[in-house]
């Protein structure tokens, strides 16, 4: 379709119903494209420390430690592929391995539950009472922040061995159980009470999460007659299921990788009996103290694999139990 127009000059001229595209649009479609050309050179730019540090420290090591797993290496010696027999010999052959596998899943299954519902318990007290939240929080977050050092895990040796503060506070109330270290009963409690006393760092996210909850729903609640325990389980659980389901997720990671407490403890024997041999420790005595660096990566690519279908398994399920703003269930 077309209509005719008059030109200043008087003479009509054609025109197609069609929008007219000015020549200054014509004109900004290349510049706009070189710009952002540009800004994704630079993008990449600063990417690009980022990009070699991740191909140079994690991918590339990653890769060598997965070729390693199949062979027979020493370090002193050029390595020898011997294909699955590593994999072979630590679920046919070596039994420390799998009482280590054991022991880790132990402590992954006791201590990370304690250690979220008391990190909860914490962040509903300092959500509910405000005075002085600010120091309380700080003063939980710390051990978050030296939970891991090599100070105070050896503290922590010295207040449960034998004659520590730990073992004399229950002696004076008719407990005697002597020193946890060397018992074999009492190591894993010991290491889940560490744990649990690092709860600052989850403490920290659940009081987020809880201040995100509108009170419109606790007075709802209130309104239908439901006491406190309700509220906790009706609103409060319901609302809080993503960020109880983050920190299930990176504490049950973290659980996995515990090494440096366990190490000095037991002074990297994984004593007493062998409690505390966790898989990250053994793996780290087959590879540097015995110098089997092919069977150590192979064990490490065992628990990648292992924590990885642990992760699969938990967002799988969590569709049926996190709920997310906006979220029609």
């Amino acid at each position: 379709m077309t209509t005719d127009t008059q030109t200043p000059g008087g003479a009509p001229t054609a025109t197609s119903g069609r929008p007219a595209v000015s020549r200054t649009t014509r004109g900004a479609r290349p510049g706009a494209t070189a710009l952002s050309r540009r800004e994704t050179r630079a993008g990449y730019g600063f990417l690009t420390p980022w990009l070699i540090g991740f191909l140079g420290l994690t991918i590339g090591p990653m890769l060598i430690s997965l070729y390693l797993s199949f062979t027979k290496y020493n370090i002193f010696q050029p390595p020898q592929w011997i294909g699955l027999d590593n994999y072979v010999r630590m679920f046919t052959q070596d039994q420390v391995f799998l009482k280590s596998v054991g022991v880790t899943l132990q402590y992954v299954l006791i201590g990370t539950p304690i250690k979220l519902a008391g990190a909860l318990a914490v962040a509903m007290l300092l959500n509910y009472f405000t005075r002085g939240s600010g120091f309380f929080r700080s003063a939980f977050y710390a051990p978050s922040l030296i939970g891991a050092s090599v100070s105070v895990a050896i503290v922590w040796r010295a207040m449960f061995t034998t004659g520590g503060p730990v073992d004399n506070s229950l002696s004076f109330f008719g407990i005697d159980l002597g020193g946890w270290v060397g018992n074999v009963d009492l190591a894993i409690p010991m290491m889940i009470i560490l744990a649990v006393w690092q709860f600052g760092a989850p403490m920290v996210i659940f009081l987020a999460g809880l201040k995100q909850i509108p009170t419109e729903l606790y007075e709802a609640a209130e309104v239908d007659g439901a006491g406190p325990i309700r509220k906790f389980w009706n609103v409060t659980v319901p609302m809080l299921s993503s960020v109880i389901f983050f920190n299930l997720l990176l504490e049950t990671i973290h659980a996995f990788q515990v090494f440096g407490s366990a190490f000095i403890i037991s002074n990297g024997s994984g004593s007493p009996g062998g409690m505390l041999n966790f898989i990250t420790l053994y793996m780290y005595k087959r590879g540097f103290s015995d110098g089997q660096m092919g069977y150590a990566s192979a064990i490490a690519w065992v628990v990648v694999i292992f924590v990885a279908i642990v992760a699969v398994i938990m967002f799988r399920t969590s569709k049926s139990w996190v709920h997310y703003s906006g979220d029609s269930r």
